[in-house]
């Protein structure tokens, strides 16, 4: 099991410290595993996550709803929806109503690259947790939020 004093051979002031630098180790630790997961498929996570949230919308979202619904909710969210129309994945439908409004659909290329990924590729993350520590962490992590 990972220790994080021994992991970054530091010392905290006190436990809640070392809470929240865990928290933000695990954080980074979780990316690192998710950017090279993904590299094979040629995509980030985040563009999964764009992906996933135009798969599951069953209907073409507009850019700022992409957005909010994102889990990273980064500031090149477009630049990434450029990266998957470029790659075929998504594509863009101009509003009939409004020129400024742009709606993004995801293709078949796009669902079938979804189909592709493994639905449990995080289980690798959370072996070590059981459904009772899952659920714990959770909520813990709802409270510090």
């Amino acid at each position: 099991m990972g220790n994080l004093s021994k992991d970054i051979n530091s010392k905290f002031a006190n436990v809640k410290i070392k809470a929240m630098i865990n928290v933000l180790y695990t954080a980074n630790w979780i990316t690192s595993f998710q950017n090279e997961f993904f590299k094979p498929h040629g995509i980030s996570p985040q563009q999964f996550n764009i992906l996933k949230i135009l798969n599951g919308a069953n209907e073409p979202l507009k850019v700022q709803t992409i957005k909010e619904r994102m889990i990273d909710r980064s500031p090149n969210a477009t630049r990434l929806m450029d990266k998957l129309h470029a790659k075929d994945y998504i594509k863009r439908l101009p509003s009939s109503a409004d020129r400024r409004v742009v709606f993004i659909e995801i293709t078949e290329k796009g669902k079938t690259l979804l189909s592709s990924i493994s639905a449990d590729f995080n289980d690798d993350l959370v072996k070590n947790l059981t459904e009772g520590d899952a659920q714990l962490l959770s909520d813990l992590l709802d409270k510090m939020r």
